[in-house]
């Protein structure tokens, strides 16, 4: 089973003509259910009011065949996110998160484990994060996506050292060209995958929107251009890559087949193959782009992965 590790919250969705909609979100909680709905036996450790709004999420956690992990639903009210979204459907968020999640040192752990985003700076909970990936990266895949929340950090400083740290425990970071522009404002974003597979990162892909996706392995670097796939809104977009990249990691083997070292596939791999992973994962994303709010694609609506 899959184990991704991180915020549900409800995404309040505030269109340029002044039409609100809520829909159930959270990058964590969205990269869970696009694997669900791809049929991958997946588990989510979150936090969940006993609101009304998080009896949305958990049902829409259900509909994608997401499994609760224990002590995941607590007191208090469920987490929000409003999303402003212009003229084009790009967004920019408002937050109002609690972030303190029960259980997560007993939680078990699968061949792969994603976490990232709110989950991986936002006290108190972020240190529980932390340390479950540093027990995870012993026996499982760790992907990472950073997805930066300028608005809930006010210390680049403390969050640079712990993403430093957390990258070093990671086979596969997935970032957006917007989330390095805050952490490294004027480095180049390939110079600073390679500090990261320096530090021990097996993989780093870069999304870049309309340029599409970049990714650095030590073999070499690869780019993906983006599809034409007219864009209704943005919301979900990322999450959705993730999910389609890990879903090609784990449709064609790659989990799992590095004996005492879980990121020995992922660093072993062919660049020809590790373009068809981002060439699934773009498709993933395009789907949902076209549709209004979180919506990841089923097995149905994605084409068979074709390696090499």
């Amino acid at each position: 089973m899959i184990l991704v590790v991180g915020e549900s919250l409800v995404d309040i969705v505030v269109r340029s003509d002044g039409r609100r909609s809520e829909h159930p979100g959270g990058s964590p909680a969205n990269v869970a259910v696009g694997l669900g709905r791809l049929g991958h036996p997946v588990m989510l450790a979150t936090s969940i009011g006993e609101d009304d709004r998080g009896q949305v999420v958990r049902a829409a956690l259900e509909r994608g065949n997401v499994r609760l992990a224990p002590l995941s639903v607590g007191p208090g009210p469920t987490s929000t996110a409003t999303a402003w979204l212009d003229a084009r459907g790009a967004a920019r968020y408002d937050f109002d998160i609690t972030w303190d999640p029960a259980g997560l040192d007993s939680v078990p752990i699968g061949p792969l484990v994603h976490t990232g985003s709110i989950a991986a700076y936002l006290g108190p909970g972020a240190d529980a994060v932390e340390d479950l990936v540093k027990r995870a990266a012993d026996t499982a895949l760790v992907t990472f996506d950073p997805n930066i929340r300028p608005r809930l950090l006010d210390d680049r400083d403390a969050v640079l050292d712990r993403l430093n740290r957390l990258v070093a425990s990671c086979g596969v970071v997935k970032v957006s060209d917007e989330d390095l522009d805050w952490l490294h404002p004027g480095i180049a974003p390939t110079v600073v995958a390679r500090s990261w597979i320096a530090l021990g990162a097996g993989l780093v892909v870069i999304t870049a929107g309309a340029r599409g996706s970049f990714a650095v392995h030590a073999a070499g670097e690869v780019h993906v251009a983006s599809s034409t796939t007219p864009v209704i809104d943005t919301v979900g977009a990322g999450d959705s890559y993730m999910s389609g990249l890990i879903d090609a990691m784990m449709t064609t083997g790659l989990v799992g087949a590095g004996g005492s070292d879980p990121a020995a596939g992922v660093r072993g791999l062919s660049l020809s193959d590790l373009r068809s992973y981002m060439h699934h994962a773009n498709i993933s994303a395009a789907i949902t782009v076209g549709r209004a709010g979180a919506e990841p694609p089923t097995r149905e609506e994605l084409p068979p992965i074709a390696l090499g």
